[in-house]
């Protein structure tokens, strides 16, 4: 049977397994996992070696961000912050242009900061702020969402984009960075703030991070602001001066920097208020129980990911599209985006089309760092049932499969269309 047909069986029997049988995700990934190693006829021995390693490679990177992420996000929401930070822009941005003002925070902070690392951040404000203004939380996260990810997929120095710079023969990263900007700007606007007017009325029930009244008086607006941006400013700085100063290196550190902010939210925002030890240690292990059905749908998502690996999907790709009359652009973000739908990982799909793609870097002349961005762009298409990301959103979210792929799904790929279009605009201009 052709490896295309068992990957479209396995994705579509994913689909069916969460949204109609009802089945838990991570036994889903789990049995679809098992069935398409002993289908691509890999021996048990190798397809649980896979799976053990997906899960392991998955969880190992994830597992601290994740957990310090939803511990920082909750000190922030039970000490009142976020009510004082969506207080803030409210009055700022007023509540008409609060969609535009999260897609503004979100590319900003996405900037320095690893998508589940910024999503961890921002997911908590912008529900709360959607919940005490009563606004749809859809229609308020898409645009912040949606800036996230044009970050992590367009710019370094995000690991996808930054692999592909430094291994693409001839591209620069200011270069890229000053292009990849330009391509953020449409891909923003339609994909988060256009596209997101179209979502008012999907239904939702997100995680709850309405603030409980307290007796105790709300933070400051600095100190709320400062627990919020210091992972932002301590990651930005170690990739200003990488490489100029260990200190700066060690605590800029995603999961340092997250240990350290997750300690100062615990003194100014508890300690400083004269909230008590026991209630804060309540918060942080509410935090981990939220989060622990996410983790187990991330080792799945791992699982299956390496199996597709596995198979070397890879040599596949690039045996399709051997002597393509198409431009090389076009080629290279249809593999990127092939290795998207199929893993489920954009960082993935970036580096493994770099590697895949420099044959015909080197046939054509392509402008790498055009390559670059199309690849970038064609790594964000069509986020599904394999991606951590997909997850995160439907979790924090509260949004059912269907209308996940109906909101989350069309926003990612619209971004990645603009992305390829803007690529595409920008080798005709220069």
């Amino acid at each position: 049977m052709s490896i295309w047909i068992l990957i479209s069986l396995a994705i579509i029997s994913l689909v069916l397994l969460i949204s109609v049988a009802k089945l838990q995700a991570f036994l889903a990934f789990l049995l679809v996992s098992l069935g398409l190693g002993i289908a691509g006829n890999m021996s048990i021995d190798d397809s649980m070696a896979a799976i053990q390693k997906g899960m392991g490679s998955t969880l190992g990177s994830i597992v601290p961000i994740i957990i310090l992420g939803a511990m920082l996000g909750k000190m922030v929401a039970k000490s009142r912050a976020t009510w004082v930070i969506s207080e803030f822009l409210v009055g700022l941005f007023g509540p008409k242009n609060l969609p535009v003002a999260f897609m503004i925070i979100g590319f900003i902070v996405g900037l320095p900061l690893f998508y589940s690392v910024a999503f961890l951040l921002l997911a908590p404000l912008v529900i709360s702020t959607a919940q005490r203004y009563q606004i749809p939380a859809v229609y308020l996260g898409i645009p912040m969402l949606a800036s996230l990810s044009i970050t992590q997929g367009f710019l370094p120095p995000h690991p996808a984009p930054y692999y592909l710079v430094t291994h693409l023969p001839g591209a620069d990263m200011g270069v890229t960075l000053g292009y990849g900007i330009f391509i953020s700007i449409p891909a923003m606007l339609t994909s988060g703030w256009l596209f997101g007017k179209t979502l008012k009325n999907i239904p939702s029930e997100p995680m709850s991070f309405v603030e409980e009244s307290s007796e105790n008086e709300n933070p400051g607006l600095i100190s709320s602001l400062w627990v919020l941006l210091l992972p932002v400013l301590l990651i930005a700085l170690k990739s200003v001066f990488k490489n100029q100063s260990t200190v700066l290196d060690f605590i800029g550190e995603p999961i340092v920097a997250l240990f350290i902010s997750l300690f100062m939210a615990i003194y100014l925002l508890g300690f400083q208020r004269k909230i008590d030890w026991s209630t804060m240690q309540v918060w942080l292990l509410d935090a981990i129980k939220e989060v622990a059905p996410l983790l187990l749908t991330f080792a799945g998502a791992g699982a299956f990911k390496e199996m597709l690996q596995s198979m070397h999907v890879g040599d596949a790709l690039l045996a399709s599209v051997h002597n393509s009359p198409l431009n090389p652009l076009v080629i290279a973000w249809g593999i990127a985006a092939i290795l998207r739908i199929v893993t489920g990982s954009s960082t993935v799909a970036g580096i493994t089309t770099a590697g895949l793609i420099l044959p015909l870097l080197a046939q054509t002349g392509t402008n790498p760092n055009l390559l670059a961005l199309s690849i970038g762009a064609g790594s964000m298409v069509m986020s599904h049932v394999n991606d951590t990301g997909f997850w995160l959103y439907k979790e924090y979210f509260g949004v059912s499969i269907k209308n996940t792929l109906r909101s989350w799904t069309i926003m990612e790929t619209i971004l990645a269309v603009v992305g390829l279009l803007g690529t595409l605009a920008l080798e005709r201009i220069i």
